[in-house]
């Protein structure tokens, strides 16, 4: 991706010198969109699924405590220590300009203006959202996040909030590297501000009270799949400009294979149980992120009816 010289945003919070200590106020709001594991369980699971949880955190480097703890914000404190980057420096003290978070700013930049001008096009205004770097833990409107949580979006303050030690993990234990495999996490999140402005979320929170566990999660699927398709249609739009490379699409489509649900649950425990996915199977975010990028249209992103 060829990135470097191209403006970047000024939506960028860093508090990773902070955040260790729980930066940022907590309030109320919705529940927490994340891009990679997430999950829900519901009440009364037993011991052995407790178990089977944290272990499977400390083998992918998530926080049990967002699958244990319900998803939905009031999230336990987890994380703590000191994560370093992959230059050996401690990420809460990385310097204001590292190149990392240049990079982060510069694809921000780029999702900044290609949904200003989708929503100009509609008659609308795109409200830019802030994008919060942190380091260890941080505090959200939707509740308390360790770094382990993964990136995530909150829709009650319109923020995306990362970590950049999870793109050490989307290459290293995801199998999915490159610049635009990471790119594409932080369109993936942006797709869901997009569903936030449009009141697709907000449709979305309020059905899923009335739903029975498997029925939330067949549409949590939908509401990923189609943020998925988001990212795609921001990717169309920045090929356009001629700053990816060849690979560049290849490395999103694999890191969306490689974090799909039924992927993830069979290198978890082995075998897949598809009453509990919410994000989709590696094919369905792959098919979703491809369609977006081919036709550079929303109209081709209708994942919330239909077969998917």
């Amino acid at each position: 991706m060829l990135w470097k010289g191209r403006r970047q945003s000024d939506n960028i919070e860093d508090d990773r010198s902070d955040s260790d200590s729980g930066g940022g106020g907590l309030g109320g709001g919705g529940g927490q969109f994340r891009i990679p594991i997430g999950g829900r369980t519901g009440g009364g699971g037993s011991i052995f699924l407790v178990i089977l949880v944290v272990l499977a955190g400390w083998y992918f480097g998530f926080d049990p405590s967002t699958i244990l703890g319900g998803g939905d914000g009031g999230l336990l404190p987890g994380g703590g220590g000191q994560i370093t980057d992959n230059s050996g420096q401690d990420s809460g003290t990385a310097p204001a300009n590292d190149e990392m978070k240049q990079f982060v700013a510069t694809v921000l930049a780029e999702t900044e203006d290609t949904w200003t001008g989708i929503f100009k096009s509609q008659g609308l205004t795109y409200e830019d959202p802030k994008l919060v770097l942190f380091s260890g833990q941080v505090r959200s409107a939707c509740g308390f996040a360790s770094a382990a949580a993964g990136p995530f979006y909150c829709p009650g303050d319109h923020k995306v909030y990362l970590d950049m030690t999870f793109f050490q993990q989307l290459d290293q234990q995801f199998g999915a590297s490159g610049e635009f495999a990471r790119a594409y996490v932080i369109a993936h999140e942006i797709g869901h501000h997009v569903q936030n402005l449009t009141g697709i979320m907000s449709k979305f929170n309020q059905m899923r009270q009335s739903m029975g566990e498997v029925e939330a999660n067949q549409m949590s699927v939908r509401i990923e799949l189609q943020a998925d398709c988001f990212a795609g249609v921001w990717a169309h739009y920045t090929g356009q400009k001629g700053i990816l490379e060849q690979g560049d699409i290849e490395s999103a489509l694999n890191a969306a294979k490689q974090i799909g649900d039924d992927t993830l649950q069979k290198k978890m425990q082995g075998y897949v149980v598809p009453e509990s996915f919410n994000h989709g199977t590696s094919q369905q975010r792959q098919t979703w992120l491809a369609r977006g990028y081919k036709s550079g249209k929303l109209s081709d992103c209708n994942t919330l009816s239909g077969p998917i």
